[in-house]
């Protein structure tokens, strides 16, 4: 029978997941950008150049020479610092955890120098980040097999994204990776790194098997969602599902696309001005993401389409006006995405159980509920 960790260790990691527990990240910034989890703030034990240093004692005089440097450069007014940006985060959030890579030496360092300037005893991770991530990808994979899955499609600019805000079974994986899905799906915002869109896909699952629901509704994607992936067999289990093509006027769908593309994604490059883009980047994302597809469009409809958007943003240039963007809208969905989309519809047309609009889509999920 498996022991239950002493009051210094937590290991019941879905309730931090259901819970949203705030975590306390002890590694090194380094780590922490290749991937953390949900709720975690990076407060090290150990900066970069700290930690390289350490870890070079290590492999030259072992283990008790490094914690002795270590020791000896995070101590006094460093030290303190430290300490006191822990204290801070936990005014805020008392009921934080802590965790290093492995639940060792950093976060029971930082939890005893916690304990002596506090007295307040703040768990950490048994097994740390390591099993703490072992476990979420274990459940990712388990309830990706175990549910029942339903597949919203539909072709580019019918409202997939909008129509799965508005239904709880549904996790929008798009939303989790920060990309619209599609060639021209970047936002001005970068997607999170790889780890960190697999440990929130996991958490959104746990979350969703948390509150009962009896199905999950995701949209269509293909593996790759921008530059991030979804796990090979996460997929794979998610390719089962039945499908509900969601199915809108072209009109409506140009509306859409404009709206996507053109009014938000303008709007967030504008704001994104503050942070060092432009709004002239805008402009050359669209550009750039025409030549990634230069090929699948040929040379001639490459050319007519980015002297369509060349002229729509001279136009706006000039005037402020952005309905000229439509124009190349129009001739994308209609002559690219379009039959792009019936070639991949054709290979799922077996698992297709229900085909509407967003209205008879939401009545046909109510009954099924």
């Amino acid at each position: 029978m498996k022991q239950s960790p002493s009051p210094s260790l937590v290991d019941d990691f879905r309730s931090i997941v259901v819970e949203q527990r705030p975590l306390i990240d002890t590694r090194s910034p380094v780590e922490y950008a290749r991937g953390s989890f949900p709720g975690a703030v990076n407060l090290p034990l150990m900066d970069d150049a700290e930690r390289e240093q350490v870890g070079t004692v290590y492999k030259r005089e072992g283990h008790d020479a490094a914690v002795r440097l270590g020791h000896q450069l995070v101590s006094g007014t460093l030290r303190e610092e430290r300490i006191r940006s822990w204290l801070d985060f936990l005014e805020r959030h008392p009921d934080a955890y802590l965790f290093c890579w492995r639940g060792g030496q950093r976060s029971q360092i930082v939890q005893r120098w916690i304990e002596e300037a506090s007295g307040r005893l703040v768990p950490r991770l048994e097994g740390g980040y390591k099993a703490f991530r072992h476990y979420l990808m274990d459940e990712s994979l388990r309830l990706a097999r175990s549910k029942e899955i339903y597949i919203l499609g539909g072709r580019t600019g019918s409202g997939k994204t909008l129509l799965i805000d508005q239904i709880p079974e549904a996790i929008d994986l798009e939303g989790l990776a920060r990309h619209r899905g599609s060639a021209f799906g970047r936002y001005a915002r970068p997607q999170p790194s790889q780890i960190d869109f697999e440990n929130a896909l996991a958490y959104a699952q746990i979350r969703h098997d948390a509150a009962g629901h009896r199905y999950l509704l995701l949209e269509d994607e293909s593996r790759n969602i921008g530059q991030r992936y979804i796990p090979p067999e996460v997929f794979q289990a998610f390719q089962r599902g039945k499908v509900l093509l969601l199915e809108t006027p072209l009109e409506e769908r140009i509306e859409i696309t404009y709206r996507d593309y053109i009014l938000f994604a303008q709007r967030e490059y504008a704001e994104a001005h503050a942070r060092g883009e432009s709004p002239y980047d805008w402009y050359e994302t669209m550009r750039h993401n025409f030549r990634r597809i230069r090929k699948r469009l040929g040379n001639e409809r490459y050319e007519r389409f980015s002297r369509m958007l060349e002229e729509a943003w001279e136009a706006q240039q000039r005037s402020g006006e952005t309905q000229q963007h439509k124009e190349w809208i129009r001739a994308l969905l209609e002559e690219y995405y379009d039959p792009m989309y019936d070639y991949q519809i054709e290979k799922k047309k077996e698992r297709i159980i229900f085909r509407g609009s967003a209205g008879e889509i939401l009545d046909y999920l109510k009954k099924v509920s």
